[in-house]
């Protein structure tokens, strides 16, 4: 993987939101599609396959999509794209918030459990290393993909802030979430500790204290 660049050249720009669709992407009623839609600083990553993805190829494509941004980049992922960044992460090596600055991560599935289907399988298992940026995990009760219990492993896996929404399906088009405001305020939170305490080389302390602040609904373990 190309060599990264200085923290200092990020510092007091703003971030480009980059979303990460799961399989079978994320078609014109699905939220990521939306924020694509209303948002400037929104851009989809065009990592192919999209119904037989591979993993390698998967990671490869972000990788390039990532280190072509003349910004700092905030992930927004969905699905088996939150796996394509876990793994991005575990094997690119970045230092602590740079170039990738957070990652807004909602309904990644268990990859690791028996039934899981051979696309999803194909990306197991799943990393357990703590992501080197500030993260938020947003999880659903009633997820077909991954147990509450499951998904709030995962948060713990990658040391990120973890938020169950109650009862909202994989949190797509089918879950009737729409533009899902709620978790626009998520991503903006995000930004605020990419352009305050990562920008500004604070450490993981600093950015979990902002993650959990301001009243978010963080869920205690299951």
């Amino acid at each position: 993987m190309p060599v990264l660049h200085g923290h200092s050249e990020f510092r007091g720009r703003r971030p480009t939101i980059l979303t990460v669709p799961g399989l079978n992407g994320s078609g014109p009623s699905h939220w990521q599609t939306l924020w694509e839609k209303s948002r400037a600083d929104c851009v989809r990553a065009d990592l192919g396959q999209w119904a037989s993805p591979r993993r390698n190829s998967w990671v490869t494509k972000l990788d390039r999509a990532i280190r072509t941004s003349e910004a700092p980049v905030i992930l927004v992922a969905h699905s088996l794209g939150c796996l394509a960044v876990a793994w991005w992460a575990e094997l690119a090596g970045q230092p602590w918030g740079w170039p990738v600055a957070g990652a807004l991560l909602v309904a990644p599935p268990d990859v690791d459990r028996a039934n899981a289907c051979d696309e999803l399988a194909s990306f197991g298992p799943s990393p357990r290393t703590i992501l080197p940026f500030p993260s938020i995990l947003v999880a659903s009760e009633d997820d077909p993909y991954a147990s509450i219990q499951r998904s709030f492993d995962m948060a713990r896996d990658w040391g990120s802030h973890f938020v169950d929404i109650g009862a909202c399906g994989h949190i797509n088009a089918s879950s009737g979430v729409g533009w899902w405001q709620e978790g626009q305020e998520l991503l903006d939170r995000l930004i605020g500790t990419a352009e305050g305490p990562v920008a500004h080389g604070g450490g993981i302390a600093d950015v979990q204290a902002m993650l959990a602040g301001n009243g978010a609904r963080a869920a205690r373990a299951p």
